[in-house]
């Protein structure tokens, strides 16, 4: 199988690495010379090229799948849109006009695009309330991945990505000095969210559908701190509730929309899938960086 994955970034690289080590052509696509590097370094082909660009998607060789994973920095609502539905417009038209089009897209989308529910639980069924503008404009991408897709002759497929975290995203410091307001984590580590891709286009499913990626057990913010804290030998950090946090008057709106953002996401229908998790839970995810920071205190 040939896989391009357009923007190759964290999670992209880690796609990658396992593809080629699964026998299949992989081709990372990057817009700078660094992350032409970074591809290069992770064992596989690199490609510059920019998803807003249709002329530059002309360097990227045909593929049997795409997977846009492609991010716009952390930039305001317009860059967003720019990359996650121009630009996703833009590579599924380049894509789908060629004499040798692909027969799959992925799409990595966020659970930001629920909305707050409360801590109520969430699936793929769910209505989707999007809460900000960027986490609209990632809803709009959605339906971008599935209608403009299929629409091409590629069928599309939405991965729903819970908050990644992997080797040097962990913000553990964070976590174990706090404060820690209130509210749920729900997490997924970069090789599970890599391997849930992969598991999807080996396998040839869902095609056509949306399927969260995260792992066994959302948890309580306060809860998962405590746990930190005790497996590195510190003391468990202050906590605030979401009101003693929102009273501060220096936060920005995204901020608040976000502190007033909670839900808890299922994994059954990735589960029933069959797909198996590397890192089923935060206690196998932190593992290597709880022994790290205990030996760095040593």
């Amino acid at each position: 199988m040939n896989v391009a994955i357009l923007g190759c970034g964290y999670v992209g690289l880690e796609l990658g690495r396992q593809l080629t080590e699964a026998g299949h052509r992989a081709v990372g696509v990057r817009r700078s010379d660094d992350g032409l590097a970074a591809v290069e370094a992770a064992g596989f082909e690199a490609v510059q090229a920019d998803v807003t660009d249709a002329d530059s998607l002309d360097a990227v060789p045909d593929a049997d799948a795409l997977v846009f994973a492609a991010s716009s920095g952390g930039r305001d609502a317009a860059a967003a849109r720019e990359v996650y539905v121009e630009g996703l417009r833009t590579a599924i038209d380049h894509f789908g006009a060629r004499e040798d089009s692909p027969e799959r897209l992925v799409y990595t989308s966020s659970t930001g695009v629920y909305g707050d529910h409360g801590g109520d639980w969430v699936d793929e069924e769910t209505p989707l309330e999007p809460t900000t503008e960027k986490t609209e404009v990632l809803a709009e991408a959605e339906r971008v991945a599935l209608e403009r897709a299929t629409d091409r002759g590629i069928d599309g497929t939405v991965a729903r990505l819970a908050g990644i975290y992997g080797p040097d995203r962990t913000r553990l410091e964070r976590y174990v000095t706090g404060p820690v307001t209130e509210g749920y984590l729900n997490m997924i580590h970069r090789d599970d969210a890599a391997g849930a891709v992969r598991f999807l286009l080996e396998g040839d499913l869902a095609r056509g559908e949306v399927v969260l990626v995260v792992d066994d057990e959302p948890v309580s913010k306060w809860d998962f701190a405590d746990w930190l804290a005790d497996e590195c030998d510190e003391p468990r950090p202050p906590k605030q509730t979401t009101e003693e946090r929102l009273a501060d008057d220096d936060l920005s709106e995204r901020v608040r929309r976000r502190l007033l953002t909670t839900k808890r996401c299922s994994n059954e229908k990735l589960r029933s899938l069959g797909y198996e998790f590397n890192y089923p839970t935060y206690r196998e995810g932190y593992r290597s960086e709880i022994e790290a920071f205990r030996n760095q205190s040593e």
